[in-house]
């Protein structure tokens, strides 16, 4: 149930409505209790202050109909402007990116803040009444000695926002051209990678590989879509109360259909577990970071290959993209690759992860990447750099021979793609990294 809420606090904070909504009702709130305190007399304190002239009923509903009217034209602009810096860059650096974009926390709060603040003016500017008009209610004089109703103290605060909106506004000016440049999507992504890798495999400089499967019957899939989440913790609580053994056949982010294996059960039969294991999955139609950090690496890889495609051809975005790749894989390889699912009774766990091994994530970048980068001398040489700048950091043999294997079949690689002297500078390259790195 944990893992559940977490998901979906994750996925609400990712819809592009959830956090204009929340302003607006807090805008609303707000309003509603300025107007109040106006009403009850707390803004008489304000005919004290010299330098705050009462406004007229006039002029105060003037002056909110242009902020209400301002504001959710400023609303529509940045919408379109978010819109469009979305489109460019999904349709630039891949339609995977699109996720990212909208969990953009910067333009979420830029669109917040100036529709609440329209609720905010809608609300206060009701409240408003002319010299000319009889009072609603006993009340409505008390916040000001002039005629008619003026709550002071709700146009004031009013005043704040409309401050605090510029200031929005002109960081959005700012953080939309700056948050669609391609080293700070890459570093975005790496960065979200890097944290991924640490909260999954927490253990460093342990270099156990993760634990093999125990077989048994196999529980199919019920449905078609993409794994989002797994819920370990229930799936444990299962296990136990049944004393049985789930060997995972899926990880977070693979595709599964109708009877498709999914989950192998040791130790009872499948059909008694079986509604109590599918409520521990949820599938969907798309993939989510969430769980997943296969979903980051494919996306640095996404962004490699385009930038390598000859329609683009832009060898220094994928240097780039390599360049976060290594420090992940650098990452992975210094960890322990057992998922800390049980906790402290993680020796005689019950739910054993699809193993991914340190070659498995190295041949999902790397691998991934390899055929494209073998194309270009620049790029080539770089990734020859950055695989043994990922090595050097790691202690365990076998792994930096997963490393060293992979530049064998890059140099392989290279041989069939390269000509001329751009081949023997990169042998140049081969020579230079084997003498110097193994």
């Amino acid at each position: 149930m944990t893992a559940e809420l977490r998901f979906f606090w994750a996925r609400l904070n990712a819809n592009y409505w959830f956090y204009p909504a929340l302003f607006s009702l807090l805008a609303a709130v707000l309003a509603l209790v300025m107007v109040w305190l106006d009403r009850s007399g707390f803004a008489e304190f304000l005919n004290d202050v010299e330098w705050i002239v009462p406004s007229r009923p006039k002029g105060a509903a003037d002056m909110l109909t242009v902020m209400a009217g301002s504001m959710i034209g400023v609303a529509s602009t940045v919408f379109s402007i978010t819109i469009a810096a979305v489109a460019y860059a999904s349709g630039n650096y891949g339609p995977r990116l699109l996720t990212n974009f909208m969990e953009d926390r910067g333009n979420q709060i830029s669109l917040a803040t100036f529709i609440g603040s329209f609720v905010y003016a809608l609300i206060v500017l009701r409240a408003v009444r002319a010299e000319d008009e009889t009072p609603a209610t006993s009340g409505d004089a008390v916040a000001t000695a002039l005629p008619g109703f003026t709550p002071q103290l709700s146009l004031l605060v009013a005043y704040v926002l409309l401050a605090f909106c510029v200031a929005v506004l002109v960081f959005f000016l700012n953080h939309i051209p700056s948050s669609i440049r391609i080293n700070k999507v890459l570093e975005g992504i790496g960065r979200r990678l890097l944290d991924a890798i640490r909260e999954t495999y927490p253990v460093e400089d342990e270099f156990s590989d993760a634990i093999e499967p125990k077989g048994g019957k196999p529980l199919t899939a019920w449905n078609t879509g993409y794994v989002q989440l797994i819920d370990f913790e229930d799936l444990e609580k299962v296990a136990r109360d049944r004393g049985c053994t789930f060997s995972l056949k899926v990880r977070t982010g693979d595709f599964v259909h109708r009877d498709m294996p999914f989950l192998e059960v040791d130790g009872c039969e499948p059909e008694d577990v079986e509604k109590e294991v599918r409520d521990c999955f949820t599938l969907g139609s798309t993939r989510t970071p969430e769980q997943d950090p296969h979903f980051l690496l494919d996306e640095l890889v996404e962004i490699g290959l385009r930038a390598l495609s000859p329609g683009i051809n832009d060898p220094f975005t994928a240097i780039t993209a390599l360049h976060w790749l290594g420090a992940s894989t650098s990452e992975i390889g210094r960890r322990d690759l057992r998922k800390d699912i049980c906790g402290e009774d993680a020796e005689d766990c019950p739910v054993i992860p699809l193993p991914d091994n340190f070659d498995h994530y190295v041949k999902r970048g790397f691998g991934a990447i390899r055929s494209a980068v073998a194309t270009s001398p620049v790029a080539s040489e770089v990734m020859l750099d950055t695989l043994a700048k990922a090595a050097g950091p790691i202690k365990d043999e076998r792994r930096q021979k997963v490393i060293k294997d992979e530049a064998e079949r890059l140099a392989a690689q290279a041989r069939l793609s390269l000509k001329g002297p751009d081949l023997e500078q990169f042998e140049v390259h081969h020579a230079e990294f084997n003498r110097e790195f193994w």
